[in-house]
């Protein structure tokens, strides 16, 4: 392969994406100001340890910028403690449950029915520490945690941690009617926020420091929209917290890739000024896709709560072939979505569950509302329902998004 091949491939994926209606509930855009200071000599760069505390010298700078970045996001998330090293919301996982967990020690969350990332699982990073894993009770008409029936549950099987939030999550998760069990039991209240980060941020999702959970572990690119990486925030005391630090370095982290610090300010400094707008704009987009197309003769879960409060929502497409086949058909008219399981699913049917899982975080970063949710609806509607041929559509796709290609909620 020559080098002129792979400029090529990179420049399709460019045209490609732009011309596509992008809907995968855990990625984003990123701003031009962003992406600014993404390249940059950083990239090239180590500095192990905490800033003005590294291993290695040249870290003037990073320690600026570093600890400029902890303590924005200590304001934005309103925590005592914030660490940027974990280079991906797993690593992230990784290292909280390493630190708060013991071999064979029990962790509950929701499990994958239930929403919860893969890490969370038995064969996830859970399973590869040693953690032992039991799962919150699921109210599947809710499509929420039952809080009555999980605080039986741990009391039951007496966790060390418990993990609430997860890959799917429609509506806020019980985290202050959980916290006085884990109390009792001497169980960590642990909260993923890798897909509503940027939600929390905005303010309109629920804020889980303060509603008791312990720690926040996330990604940083999903509704957040900032460089692929993680995140720990936490209000827990001092020494829970260094624990933490520890495994993250020297645990899990060396370099922990120094040039999306620079990026993650920018996009931390976007959600304190836009992340209000932002965060509203997207739940409401939300609530309109799931109610055009619930009212275009799909099965969308949850029509009575209004379908969603955060930016995915869930179609059940069983009866139009499946999450497999829908989701490869919408492909072809450049709709972008993932098949997803679904709380009624059997988890071992991950290759071809009967759902999809939608978000419109990047769509609503670049600039679209209610309307176009309602017409995105429609070109769906022709596609799955109507049976047109996805390859007409995508001319109709790649027509519609020529007005949609400046990011806003941004510098």
């Amino acid at each position: 392969m020559q080098k002129e091949e792979i400029f090529k491939i990179v420049e399709k994926q460019n045209k490609w994406r732009s011309e596509c209606l992008n809907l995968i509930a855990s990625e984003n855009i990123t701003s031009p100001e962003h992406d600014k200071v993404y390249v940059s000599d950083f990239m090239h760069r180590y500095a192990e340890g905490l800033p003005f505390k590294r291993f290695y010298q040249g870290a003037t700078y990073i320690d600026e910028l570093e600890s400029k970045a902890v303590e924005l996001a200590k304001d934005v998330f309103h925590a005592k403690y914030v660490d940027l090293r974990p280079i991906s919301g797993v690593m992230a996982n990784m290292a909280v449950f390493s630190a708060l967990g013991d071999y064979g020690s029990v962790l509950l969350s929701p499990g994958v029915i239930g929403g919860s990332h893969i890490s969370h699982e038995k064969f996830g990073v859970a399973g590869i520490l040693g953690l032992k894993t039991e799962h919150a009770i699921f109210d599947k008409k809710e499509y929420n945690i039952d809080a009555d029936a999980t605080i039986k549950k741990i009391r039951e099987v007496k966790p060390k941690i418990v993990v609430l939030g997860g890959s799917v999550i429609l509506f806020p998760h019980p985290v202050s009617e959980l916290r006085k069990v884990c109390d009792e039991v001497g169980a960590k209240l642990i909260y993923d926020a890798a897909h509503v980060l940027g939600l929390i941020g905005g303010r309109k999702f629920q804020d889980p420091l303060k509603e008791g959970a312990e720690i926040i572990s996330s990604s940083t690119h999903k509704t957040f929209p900032g460089p692929q990486g993680g995140i720990i925030l936490s209000n827990s005391d001092e020494k829970t917290f260094k624990k933490i630090q520890s495994k993250i370095f020297p645990g899990l982290v060396s370099n922990h890739h120094l040039h999306r610090i620079p990026s993650m300010i920018i996009a931390t400094l976007e959600i304190k000024e836009f992340g209000e707008d932002y965060a509203t704009q997207t739940i409401k987009n939300a609530k309109t896709l799931g109610r055009a197309m619930y009212e275009s003769g799909f099965d969308v879960l949850c029509p009575d709560k209004d379908f969603t409060e955060s930016h995915q929502i869930l179609v059940d497409v069983r009866k139009n072939g499946g999450g497999k086949k829908v989701a490869s058909t919408l492909e072809k008219a450049n709709i972008i979505l993932n098949k997803n399981i679904l709380a009624f699913d059997d988890v071992n049917n991950s290759d071809d569950p009967s759902g999809l899982r939608i978000g419109v975080q990047e769509m609503t970063r670049y600039g679209m509302k209610e309307s176009e949710m309602r017409y995105i609806a429609e070109l769906m509607k022709k596609i799955v329902i109507e049976g047109k041929n996805p390859e007409t559509v995508r001319e109709e796709v790649i027509e519609f998004r020529k007005k949609f290609q400046k990011i806003h909620y941004c510098f």
